[in-house]
């Protein structure tokens, strides 16, 4: 797991302005896992800092990649994450995100059959859904747990589940759970503006992060993704 998170943090450092930590050393000893990075000194935000953060993850989403996937499967949380390399967003959603986490979820008897009928239907509509846009390098699992502001007053991000997604996905996790300001997406905006009728979609892009969490957690993170399945189906 920490191997696969230690490809992550170098990949987004390729493409990425903001800080990312650098990886000093991944492996294994006496059976436990380590990985060691650099450290991060915590302070307090800069004038603009929400204004760079905005702007320098609408410059890493605006570099069109050539496929949705990535070259390994990694994990978010404790969960893998199946990166199978499609060309269309709609067929990576459907059979690398939405389709493992329903049958997980059915196996253990947290939905049901009726619930994997609607899910399905879901899956069928995802096409018209969403705008037509090439694949973004995402962070993918970008929530305010897995950011922080540095000693010069500039954001940094680490705990990625990085793939090349929809960069709405991105923008719907740092919705989820709160902790970015506004002032972030009017930047972002300012460098690449978001598809009409984004803010429609933030449900449809929170399902699976929602989903990954009715897995962990269960409970009410259940009863949620089945009425966004039910709403969009």
């Amino acid at each position: 797991m920490f191997e696969k998170e230690a490809n992550g943090l170098d990949l987004l450092r390729k493409h990425c302005t903001l800080t990312i930590p650098q990886v000093i050393k991944h492996g294994s000893y006496d059976d436990q896992q380590y990985l060691l990075l650099e450290w991060l000194e915590k302070g307090s935000p800069g004038k603009y800092m929400w204004e760079n953060f905005g702007a320098d993850l609408a410059t890493l989403h605006k570099q069109g990649q050539p496929y949705f996937g990535n070259n390994e499967n990694n994990y978010i949380g404790s969960l893998q994450q199946v990166n199978t390399r499609y060309d269309e967003w709609h067929s990576f959603y459907t059979e690398c995100r939405i389709t493992p986490l329903v049958k997980n979820l059915f196996d253990e008897g947290s939905l049901s059959f009726k619930d994997m009928q609607t899910a399905s239907a879901f899956c069928n509509h995802l096409k018209n859904l969403f705008p037509s846009e090439p694949a973004a390098l995402l962070h993918g699992d970008l929530w305010a747990g897995n950011y922080l502001i540095t000693s010069s007053g500039d954001p940094a991000i680490y705990d990625p589940a990085a793939y090349f997604g929809h960069r709405e996905m991105d923008i719907g996790m740092t919705k989820l759970f709160g902790g970015f300001d506004q002032r972030f997406y009017n930047a972002y905006n300012e460098i690449y503006p978001l598809e009409k009728d984004w803010k429609k979609r933030l449900q449809i892009t929170q399902l699976y992060p929602l989903l990954v969490h009715s897995v962990l957690f269960g409970g009410h993170y259940i009863s949620t993704a089945r009425e966004i399945i039910k709403q969009f189906a």
